[in-house]
């Protein structure tokens, strides 16, 4: 899904491009049009959260994990993804269900006269990227006690 993502971003450049190039070219526009970089950019961002999760490229803003070693920083990934990621996930998938259910029950659509009339679609995104979240979390916490187990084997000293 990670690798979609990033197309949908190359996606949007062009349809940007072409945006700024009718408006101001040719005086021509499309609320659709422009609203489709719109979705392309949350589709892009929702289904890329579990992937960096997945790669490890999300933001670390704690200047002692740097420093740790691997066996502390699996401890250390544990304990968040214990605590913080999986409740939090879990709770963003079941909070969310009655507000996309409410616009699947409608069809939301767009606001906007001759908009997309997908809102409810992009709404969905909300619980799909909590359980991709949330199954990515549950692969972390296998990998670190992995990594956890693997380290103390290793510092044993052996018979």
């Amino acid at each position: 899904m990670g690798h979609a993502a990033a197309w949908l971003i190359a996606m949007m450049a062009v349809i940007t491009f072409a945006i700024v190039l009718f408006r101001y070219g040719f005086n021509l526009g499309a609320i659709a049009v422009q609203e489709s970089v719109l979705y392309l950019h949350a589709i892009a961002f929702m289904l890329g959260i579990p992937y960096a999760l997945k790669t490890d490229q999300h933001v670390r803003v704690d200047v002692i994990y740097g420093r740790l070693s691997a066996r502390r920083k699996a401890r250390v990934n544990l304990l968040g993804h214990c605590l913080f990621l999986l409740p939090v996930s879990a709770s963003l998938f079941w909070l969310s269900l009655p507000y996309v259910g409410a616009s699947w029950r409608i069809l939301e659509g767009s606001a906007e006269v001759g908009g997309i009339p997908g809102i409810f679609l992009l709404k969905t995104l909300i619980p799909v990227t909590s359980a991709l979240l949330f199954v990515q979390g549950l692969a972390g916490v296998a990998r670190t006690v992995g990594i956890i187990r693997s380290t103390a084997a290793s510092s044993e000293p052996s018979p």
